[in-house]
Parts: structure tokens; sequence; C-alpha cells
């Protein structure tokens, strides 16, 4: 049993990863030291939204095995 929680766990922090890479927050260098770039607020849209709750569900999902593993 913790063997297969292992393998989904494992496969579980792989796409948490690619969601949150795939996410498009700010470009360039320069974002990373704190420069603004001048954006401007904007609503999620398609992909986007889709992305955004995949990255939710999919924290929520490697949380909750981690508990599980934790209690096993």
């Amino acid at each position: 049993m913790t063997k297969t929680l292992t393998i989904i766990q494992i496969a579980v922090s792989f796409l948490l990863i690619i969601t949150i890479l795939l996410q498009q927050k700010g470009s360039g260098l320069g974002s990373a030291f704190g420069s603004d770039g001048g954006n401007v607020y904007s609503t999620r849209r398609g992909m986007e939204k889709v992305l955004f709750y995949a990255t939710i569900f999919l924290a929520a999902v490697f949380i909750i095995l981690s508990v599980v593993r934790i209690r096993l």
C-alpha cells in the first residue's frame, strides 16, 4: 500500500511541477528582482484559468497523500 502511495505521490509531484512551470507570471529576468514592468491587473481566462485550478487541485492532492502516508 505504501509503495503505491509513493508512486502516486511522485506522479502528482511531477504534474504539480509542470503546472507551476507552465503558468506565465511576468516576463524576463527583471521580474525576478522586483521590476513590475508596468503590469496591469487582468483576469484569468482560458488555459491560464485551467492551469491555475489544476495547480490548486494537485497541491491539495499532494498534501492529502503526504498526510495519508504519514498516518500509515
